[in-house]
């Protein structure tokens, strides 16, 4: 759920990269990172498993305009992968106002997906989302490692992973193909979401800055 700071006019929203492990989520969030002026982002914070990262940066966005004269910062977060660190990725959801999906191409990964994606609407289940708060929730799917030879065709992992056409993006997020094009899809769609429930007169949808 959005946090409004009124003092400082600030809106902040949590937006959290889910998928297998290994599939590209910490390649995401290191290349956004590397990409943003040091002015418009935090410090990139790790939290070490014993097998993968997981991470947290806060950033304020480019050309992503304002809500009401409210400034709009998006914390992103990256869950560990693996299946034995359910509890950690359930605690990671909590709050969550928007996810980003990162699928592995490999032809080898693709029961990971499904079992990660599986996996992902059994938590948002857990920590009390009502089918309701589900449907609404912003969606995007990124389909990544597109450089990999015999890479899953794209055709075959929306079929397996988005039958609902949320927004989609092709990757290869180790050369920073599709993932400015990915956050730019899920705080777009997340302002869209907080322009929508506003009640009348009370927020503005997105404006450019």
């Amino acid at each position: 759920m959005a946090l409004i700071n009124h003092r400082a006019r600030e809106i902040h929203f949590k937006i959290v990269y889910y998928g297998p492990g290994l599939g590209g989520k910490t390649t995401n969030l290191r290349r956004l990172h590397d990409r943003l002026p040091p002015d418009r982002r935090g410090r990139l914070i790790s939290i070490a498993t014993d097998h993968e990262r997981t991470l947290f940066f806060d950033f304020l966005p480019i050309d992503l305009g304002q809500v009401n004269g409210f400034t709009t910062r998006f914390h992103l977060y990256t869950v560990p992968g693996q299946v034995y660190y359910r509890l950690s990725r359930r605690a990671v959801l909590q709050g969550a106002d928007g996810i980003v999906f990162v699928a592995d191409s490999h032809p080898a990964r693709e029961e990971a997906n499904q079992q990660s994606l599986a996996d992902l609407a059994a938590q948002l289940v857990t920590i009390g989302m009502a089918p309701e708060q589900l449907r609404r929730m912003p969606w995007v799917f990124q389909y990544n490692k597109r450089d990999l030879a015999g890479a899953v065709a794209v055709e075959r992992l929306r079929a397996a992973l988005n039958p609902g056409a949320a927004p989609e993006f092709e990757a290869v997020a180790s050369e920073g193909r599709g993932v400015t094009e990915t956050l730019r899809a899920i705080c777009k769609s997340v302002l869209a979401r907080l322009a929508s429930e506003a009640p009348a007169g009370a927020a503005a949808a997105p404006t450019r800055a």
